[in-house]
């Protein structure tokens, strides 16, 4: 039913050329050029941690502990609530169907 279109090779029109002959030609061994000498080590700048720079990075870091879990948090606190929403629906559906069955 669904069978892959496998692509055919489209066959030459007009006057086909056969594939010219190569002939090899000799290698003239030529003067090499001395090597170039290497590029000089680029020396980055290490970086040096001062005590305002040290300072700024553990309160940067403080931050981001403190962020990231009081969103943790909050969505915890959001499953919870969802939670007990949920539960107190229950409980009434359950009373108003259990009501209904004692009045029949």
């Amino acid at each position: 039913m669904l069978r892959p279109k496998i692509p055919t090779m489209p066959t030459p029109t007009g006057h086909v050329t056969p594939p010219a002959a190569v002939e090899p030609t000799a290698v003239i061994p030529a003067q090499t050029p001395p090597p170039a000498p290497p590029a000089p080590a680029l020396s980055r700048p290490t970086i040096q941690l001062t005590p305002g720079t040290a300072l700024a990075l553990v309160g940067g870091g403080t931050a981001v502990v403190l962020v990231v879990g009081a969103v943790l948090v909050s969505m915890l606190l959001a499953v919870a609530i969802t939670a007990a929403s949920i539960a107190v629906c229950a409980l009434v559906v359950r009373s108003l169907l259990a009501s209904e069955a004692k009045r029949r």
